[in-house]
């Protein structure tokens, strides 16, 4: 997970995180080698969910930098490392293409200066992946405080600078996505057919309840910012309204595909917790075929339990470098035993190649 800290540390030009893979002799190692084959067959392996910064946009925070200062985290602390070892790492990793992301920092930002942030961050996105257009992809960001601009930008990201969808984070300075303000965005990518990456940014009004042993501001609180983000986008009848919205949830979609069923029963239940005048199209579970999720979920057996919920094909390739959550993406995969072949290469890069036009 990408932070704050890391925009303030971002060396000249376009750099990237540094995490333990390169460095650190004891970091897992992948055993899969480029290329990766399934069964014989050639598969492109892309990871949807990867971070990099930009020194210049983190600049425009001039003398308030210092309130996004957070504790050192395993990676963000680490030297940010030149495109040659990024790449190395990726090949380390049996990784072909990264597609990059930076999290939202500038959403609480007046609406000249994060248009300014946003600006940046796509045009140095948008060089970097037509120099090594084999390599890396990007989701662009959006100035999403204001609406209108977003979607000036994810049209000029699309059409003009070739960037694949937008990463946005799980809430906008406290108003949910299904906020009707945020409508015209989601048309917009909608009718653009590209998908919008969900990360999350932290629950800082959960702080106190957070704190102590065991980094709960993360552990817990990044995959239930997901799962609320989700379940409002289903709940208030958002993915009814945008039927073809593509929509890729980082870190398995949180807590929602695990605890799925619970949606359909929430309003037989406790009708009184439901608005009457929301009618939803289908049962809340059955929107989690508009959703795709992210491979992040570390263990074979929460692979298959997430394929059981929602579908091997809505499944993609993520690793959240450059944090060593999962520093083997690749090998997570072949070690799933509930998955066929076909369904491995589509974890793998098939399903991201389609979904976000990569010619795999």
């Amino acid at each position: 997970m990408a932070t704050r800290r890391d925009v303030l540390k971002a060396a000249a030009g376009i750099v990237f995180c540094s995490c333990g893979l390169v460095h650190n002799a004891n970091a897992q190692q992948s055993r899969q080698k480029l290329p990766v084959t399934v069964n014989g067959k050639r598969v492109k392996t892309i990871d949807i969910h990867a971070h990099c910064h930009f020194r210049e946009a983190g600049a425009l925070l001039g003398a308030d930098a210092a309130r996004f200062q957070l504790p050192p985290v395993n990676g963000a602390a680490e030297a940010f490392i030149a495109i040659d070892k990024r790449l190395a790492a990726m090949d380390a990793q049996a990784v072909d293409m990264e597609v990059l992301s930076i999290n939202p920092f500038w959403y609480d930002r007046d609406r000249d200066l994060a248009a300014k942030i946003v600006k940046i961050q796509n045009e140095r996105l948008a060089e970097l992946c037509a120099s090594k257009p084999d390599r890396f992809a990007a989701f662009a960001s959006l100035t999403l405080q204001a609406p209108d601009l977003a979607v000036q930008e994810l049209e000029t990201a699309i059409k003009k600078q070739g960037l694949k969808g937008a990463a946005i984070g799980g809430v906008v300075d406290g108003v949910e996505f299904s906020d009707p303000k945020f409508h015209p965005v989601w048309a917009k990518a909608e009718e653009l057919g590209v998908p919008l990456f969900i990360h999350p940014q932290g629950m800082p009004e959960l702080n106190k309840r957070l704190s102590g042993n065991g980094w709960l501001g993360n552990t817990i609180a990044n995959p239930l910012e997901t799962t609320i983000a989700l379940s409002h986008l289903i709940f208030e009848g958002t993915l009814d309204r945008f039927p073809g919205l593509k929509i890729i949830a980082a870190h398995g979609g949180g807590y929602l595909p695990s605890n799925a069923d619970r949606s359909d029963h929430a309003c037989l239940v406790g009708p009184k917790g439901c608005n009457p005048e929301i009618k939803l199209r289908k049962a809340p579970t059955a929107y989690l075929k508009q959703i795709y999720f992210d491979s992040l979920i570390f263990t074979p057996e929460a692979i298959r339990h997430l394929a059981v919920q929602v579908g091997a094909g809505q499944i993609v390739l993520g690793s959240d470098y450059p944090y060593p959550w999962q520093l083997a993406p690749v090998d997570h995969i072949f070690a799933c035993s509930s998955l066929s072949d076909d369904e491995k290469a589509d974890i793998l890069g098939r399903t991201a190649a389609r979904l976000l036009g990569i010619v795999a």
